[in-house]
């Protein structure tokens, strides 16, 4: 049995994202399990997976997530279903950090994750 908590994971380059389950290093082949933490008054950078599906499961906090063309409310409890090839963003609150828990399948990859760029977009 492997057991891994979050506190004894490192973060990816000093980012807020942990991966606590992947192919990389656990017996997980296809799937991955990470936390995210988006700082108060942060956000990430918009991007989508070729063919990885995502969920995303809130677990602190509050903020918006855009899904496509679609933007909404997101808080602790709420759960988001992500499909393939469909942009998407995370806001927090300036009042706290927003906690999430994203389950990818087929497991994480950075060759299958592609960076959006929209003009003026930092809000």
């Amino acid at each position: 049995m492997q057991i891994s908590n979050r506190d004894s994971v490192h973060s990816f380059d000093g980012s807020t994202i942990r991966e606590l389950a992947g192919p990389a290093w656990t017996a997980a082949r296809h799937q991955s399990l990470a936390e995210a933490i988006v700082p108060a008054g942060g956000q990430t950078l918009e991007h989508r997976h070729l063919e990885t599906e995502e969920i995303y499961y809130f677990v602190g906090g509050r903020g918006r997530m855009r899904l496509g063309e679609e933007e909404s409310d997101v808080a602790a409890g709420d759960c988001v279903v992500i499909p393939p090839g469909i942009a998407h963003k995370l806001w927090a609150r300036p009042d706290g950090d927003l906690v999430l828990l994203c389950a990818c399948a087929p497991a994480y990859s950075d060759g299958d994750t592609e960076m959006i760029i929209r003009p003026g977009d930092g809000s």
